[in-house]
């Protein structure tokens, strides 16, 4: 018998079981979607915070003394995607250390820092490349809150749920990517193109009421509590490295396109600011919106199988933008990259979909041959909690590699983004392999039901 929660000073929960059907329906789904809503709003902060450098390159000119050619403004892209991906892995750890309230508070606080500075130095004429490379540095820190958010999501939801709500959280924080685009076209539609300040300007209030929202209505659960070493435990794992890998082919595409996007249509096409900024939101705006559709596919009709037709659609709509790129079409090259965009999307709802029920097929097993029920689905949530931390690191690094490869090929002699096309679409190619051969083969070969009533079971007999 389950024991009834019970909540203690510092707004934790002990005993939260959201498979324990009676509880899910009198008060924890309830509980669950306050919480839910206001990670995303954190998240969604964090989101914006991070990817502000993808809008200051676009104002960067003579106009406002800042004079930087294409190959440093890829680089200013590329130091924030690689800080905040590297700092997935300690804040995913520091949740469960911490509890999820209490570091979504202390998470979104920081942010005050790198917004205030990039207000300051943005502005100032002559600012050395140096000075903005640090600020890009300290706004990688809202790259972490993603790790940290979808962790303690995750355990708030049961398992047949966790796809949709785990969509739902990564897809409202992702559309901060396209909101401070469509922040920064206003700004230039309105105050030209020599107020930079004004963008990161927007988000100093908001930061203070996510955090003041997040500190007085979020709770802490005991469930989210993880002993130390499940990172490590969960890296030994050869699943770990395969879903990571098909996660930089995800979110790494995403966030990477999402710096580079503007950057790529001022290079390619020439672009002035305002009309690069015009296009930019588009893509991951839908992409975003994707997000929590790949999660329902997913708890449908099985990760695996979205993933892979997915990778296949990411590698036609690569290939459609070279064919774009050889013809001189715009119209032709943004379809292709805002189809992309919303194929990245689903695959990051379908792929992250695909870790909780790994976890849960896995302690069915373990119950099959004798396992207690309560202990497998328990190291199970453990175990997922900890992948999505270190597959969310790994994933993000992948935006590094996207905007790494866009500066090389822009740089050559060319001076065009094919080469860099090509070796996105040889690694869509290979994603594709991997899902078939590691997950979707086995899957068709001998079909696995969603582990709902097992889960439930086993959490019933905690």
């Amino acid at each position: 018998m389950t024991a009834t929660p019970h909540t203690r000073p510092g707004r934790w929960i002990d005993g939260w079981d959201p498979e324990d059907d009676r509880f899910w329906e009198r008060t924890g789904r309830r509980v669950a979607r306050r919480n839910l809503w206001l990670s995303i709003l954190s998240e969604h902060i964090g989101f914006s915070v991070w990817s502000v450098w993808s809008v200051m390159v676009l104002f960067m000119s003579p106009a406002i003394g800042l004079d930087f050619d294409a190959s440093e403004k890829f680089l200013l892209t590329t130091v924030p995607n690689l800080v905040g991906a590297l700092l997935r892995l300690p804040y995913s750890y520091a949740v469960t250390r911490f509890g999820g309230r209490n570091w979504t508070v202390l998470s979104t606080s920081a942010l005050l820092v790198p917004t205030g500075l990039t207000c300051y130095f943005v502005q100032q004429p002559g600012t050395p490349l140096g000075v903005f490379l640090l600020l890009g540095a300290l706004t990688g820190i809202g790259g972490g809150n993603f790790a940290s958010s979808m962790t303690n999501i995750t355990a708030f939801f049961p398992q047949r749920s966790q796809g949709w709500a785990l969509g739902l959280n990564a897809g409202g924080g992702n559309i901060g990517v396209a909101v401070i685009q469509l922040v920064g076209l206003l700004v230039i539609a309105t105050a030209g193109g020599t107020s930079p300040a004004l963008v990161a300007a927007v988000y100093l209030p908001l930061i203070v009421l996510a955090a003041l929202l997040a500190a007085l209505f979020m709770d802490n659960i005991d469930a989210v509590v993880a002993a130390p070493g499940a990172q490590l435990q969960v890296a030994r794992d050869r699943h770990c490295w395969w879903i990571s890998l098909l996660y930089v082919g995800t979110f790494g595409s995403f966030i990477g396109y999402g710096f580079a996007f503007g950057l790529v249509l001022q290079s390619q096409f020439d672009f002035t600011p305002l009309q690069a900024a015009g296009c930019t939101f588009l893509g991951p705006l839908l992409g975003s919106l994707s997000r929590p559709i790949g999660g329902r596919l997913s708890d449908r009709f099985g990760g695996a199988r979205v993933t892979f037709w997915n990778f296949l659609g990411m590698a036609a709509a690569t290939g459609l933008l070279l064919v774009a790129s050889a013809m001189a079409s715009f119209p032709l090259y943004l379809a292709a990259f805002v189809a992309l965009f919303v194929l990245t999307g689903v695959g990051n709802g379908s792929v992250f979909k695909m870790i909780p029920a790994l976890f849960a097929k896995r302690a069915e097993r373990e119950v099959t041959a004798g396992a207690d029920a309560a202990s497998a689905f328990a190291a199970g949530r453990r175990l997922s909690g900890a992948l999505m931390g270190v597959a969310g690191a790994v994933g993000a690094l992948g935006g590094v590699f996207i905007n790494l490869t866009f500066r090389a090929s822009f740089g050559g002699a060319a001076a065009s983004g094919d080469a860099a096309l090509w070796t996105f679409l040889g690694f869509y190619v290979l994603c594709v392999v991997v899902t078939w051969a590691v997950y979707l083969r086995r899957e068709l070969a001998e079909p696995v039901s969603e582990p709902r009533t097992a889960v439930a079971e086993g959490a019933r007999s905690a």
